[in-house]
């Protein structure tokens, strides 16, 4: 490879770590054209999966400030997957095929400025998608909404409710006293035997 052909292939390296939002790293070895074809194809337009070469890699993801740990994973026949959209669902596509086609190994990935091993990476698939996330937290948050509405509701009636007690026991308690009133008046006039 020319010399200029290397510092191209560098740059666009680059360019692809610093507009991504993150990368996984992968061991491709073994892997036909045509399975490497279905893997691109399921990550779908979320991202870019290319067959890159170690030396010019570590070289670019010096460039773009990429974490050295990330670095030392590019051993042996790599391939990395330049996530533009939701990490976690590019993540999902990758184990859910190197579950089905164990010869692509992930190595690990960087995202958002911090390394990940693969385990991290087996991690962050096992998250559900940033959708459904949001919908847990927006029915969370509405669920709390309706039980304050519920105790905001309930107040007025509760305070209905105490004052009709207050005045039944108010009406219980004056017949009470009428009645311990009218009693002695009873007993004066009733004979004495």
């Amino acid at each position: 490879m020319a010399k200029a052909e290397k510092a191209t292939a560098i740059a666009e390296l680059k360019s692809e770590f610093e507009g991504s939002n993150g990368a996984v790293l992968t061991e491709y070895r073994g892997l036909t054209v045509a399975q490497l074809k279905e893997l691109r194809t399921n990550l779908g337009a979320n991202a870019k999966f290319a067959v890159v070469k170690n030396t010019l890699t570590k070289r670019a993801a010096a460039d773009a400030g990429v974490d050295e740990e990330f670095r030392a994973l590019l051993e042996g026949p790599s391939a990395i997957a330049f996530v533009t959209g939701d990490v976690v669902e590019a993540a999902k596509g990758l184990r859910d095929f190197a579950k089905a086609n164990p010869l692509l190994v992930i190595k690990g990935g960087y995202i958002d400025g911090k390394s990940m091993n693969a385990g991290e990476v087996g991690q962050l698939a096992d998250l559900e998608s940033r959708e459904v996330l949001l919908a847990k937290l927006a029915g969370a948050m509405k669920g709390s909404m309706a039980k304050a509405a519920a105790t905001f509701n309930a107040l007025p009636t509760q305070t209905a409710q105490l004052v009709e007690a207050l005045r039944v026991k108010r009406e219980a308690a004056g017949e009470t006293a009428e009645a311990v009133d009218a009693a002695p008046a009873d007993a004066e006039a009733a004979p004495a035997e």
